[in-house]
């Protein structure tokens, strides 16, 4: 069973009582079973919930209200049936609190020619009912994804779908917990930011606890909980010699799996899906987190390093919106550059933290020296991600306004075997070119911590931000730096306006 399939999205048809109680039966049941079918479709994650149709203001009202009090309604999906005058629908639209979606679709596929009367265009008036609604919804400057087709066209049922994950994810982050580790990396810049706002724009809560918090918790883990993850080590990985029973190296991971269930129980008990931690405050930590991170990651939680909150939150929001699809999500990082003539790529990875869901192969279980943060030598995860197209993306604080970074790429193998590099990793092509990717991520301010996803696409990304009302910047295929920086002129001038109207 779907992990999404607990959430709803609802169903409303509009019309009005001009047409009689005979078209209003009709368009009744055929909405009904349009429901139905956008129900049974597999590439809606959702339950599609059908509700009556409404005809007059305070039924809509009422719906609209009713929605914004569920817990399981993550989304309206509206349709016109009939000519549904919008005037009916300012009430409710003020008043509405959830993501909508108008789909411009009509029941039937084709015209039957020979056969069309009046009867049959009164009931068959969504060609001009959803353009009533979409000037309403323009004129009240109402965020919505909009999809036309017919609703049994496979392209518009998937992106239905792609939409309702994005609300599932703006549902998630409406009660998300993160929990910050210690503070931010010293003298870092971008991966801070306003916490505040965070919560006020995208319902994101994101609290600080001292280290030694975690340390007590790990401390207090009892034998049982560590063998029974060393039980469950041994089974999924392939364990380095020094790792093994017997090895030198057996008491550190013993460690890592302290820490591990020591961390998972401090998350569960305070209802975190998402956290951080930082290399410059480990206090009694014996060592940097590293396999607990990346079991947690591939758990469904969240994470940022060095105290980056915001990269936390969206890998959260990323891994619920994928649930279910194939490929995984990553916290990452643009570590290292392979410029050779004619074939440059990125190399991604972290000192240790990438999930394992993003992984081509078995992963390996090793033991290594870090260099930074002063404590012993840290276990952790090591493979090379599976190849095929991925998105990268990023949020940052401008100060006025959050921004969404994504951009497409390629993931690749390498060109030759790692043997020497202890960390997992992921190697990419950036769309359209690396030297136009780089430089318009870094016109743009994108941060170097990421949410890597082979799951999502861009469209599901951009249905997001338009949820949430964030401004997106998006590099593909179709990029150059002179139009990218265009746009961000354009979206800086817009919403400066924005915030002054």
């Amino acid at each position: 069973m779907n992990a999404l399939d607990r959430f709803e999205v609802w169903l409303i048809t509009g019309s009005q009582h001009l047409y009689g109680d005979a078209v209003l039966g009709q368009v009744a049941e055929q909405s009904l079973q349009v429901a139905a079918g956008l129900a049974a479709a597999a590439a809606i994650p959702v339950s599609v919930v059908h509700k009556p149709p409404v005809t007059s203001p305070e039924s809509i009202q009422s719906l609209l209200l009713e929605a914004n009090a569920s817990d399981r309604c993550v989304g309206l999906i509206v349709w016109m049936h009939t000519f549904s005058p919008a005037k009916m629908w300012i009430a409710g639209l003020r008043a509405l609190q959830k993501p909508l979606l108008h789909l411009h679709t009509q029941f039937n596929r084709e015209l039957p020619w020979s056969e069309i009367d009046m009867d049959f265009m009164n009931l068959n008036q969504s060609a001009h009912g959803d353009r009533e609604f979409g000037y309403l919804a323009t004129r009240m400057r109402m965020r919505r994804k909009t999809i036309a087709g017919h609703w049994t066209e496979p392209s518009v049922l998937e992106r239905i779908g792609t939409w309702s994950r994005a609300a599932c994810g703006w549902h998630e982050a409406q009660s998300l917990r993160v929990a910050r580790f210690g503070d931010n990396m010293r003298q870092v810049a971008v991966t801070d930011g306003d916490k505040v706002e965070a919560q006020i724009r995208l319902g994101v809560s994101v609290n600080g606890y001292g280290v030694g918090e975690l340390a007590s918790a790990v401390d207090d883990v009892d034998d049982a909980s560590v063998n029974r993850l060393i039980s469950e080590y041994e089974d999924a990985y392939e364990l380095a010699p020094a790792l093994r029973a017997g090895g030198k190296q057996r008491e550190s991971l013993r460690d890592a799996a302290r820490i591990e269930a020591g961390l998972r129980g401090v998350l569960d008990a305070g209802g975190f899906k998402a956290f951080t931690t930082t290399f410059e405050d480990l206090g009694g930590l014996r060592q940097l987190p590293g396999i607990a991170v990346q079991r947690l990651m591939a758990d469904g939680y969240g994470f940022g390093a060095e105290g980056d909150w915001k990269t936390a939150a969206l890998v959260r929001v990323a891994k619920v919106m994928s649930a279910g699809l194939e490929g995984g999500t990553s916290f990452m990082e643009d570590y290292t550059y392979h410029l050779a003539p004619g074939d440059p790529k990125v190399l991604g990875a972290h000192m240790l933290e990438v999930c394992p869901s993003i992984s081509g192969h078995k992963p390996s279980c090793e033991i290594h020296p870090l260099s930074i943060g002063a404590r012993e030598d840290p276990v952790r995860l090591v493979f090379t991600a599976a190849p095929g197209p991925a998105v990268v993306v990023a949020l940052l604080d401008l100060g006025n306004r959050f921004r969404l970074v994504a951009n497409e790429v390629e993931v690749v193998a390498p060109d030759e075997e790692l043997p020497r590099l202890p960390v997992a990793r992921a190697i990419w092509r950036p769309r359209p070119s690396f030297a136009t990717a780089a430089e318009g991520w870094l016109e743009a301010g994108g941060p170097h911590h990421t949410s890597f996803t082979q799951a999502l696409t861009i469209e599901g990304i951009s249905d997001l931000a338009e949820i949430a009302g964030v401004e997106i910047v998006v590099i593909d295929e179709s990029t150059t730096v002179s139009g990218l920086k265009q746009e961000l002129r354009w979206n800086h001038a817009y919403y400066q306006l924005a915030e002054g109207l």
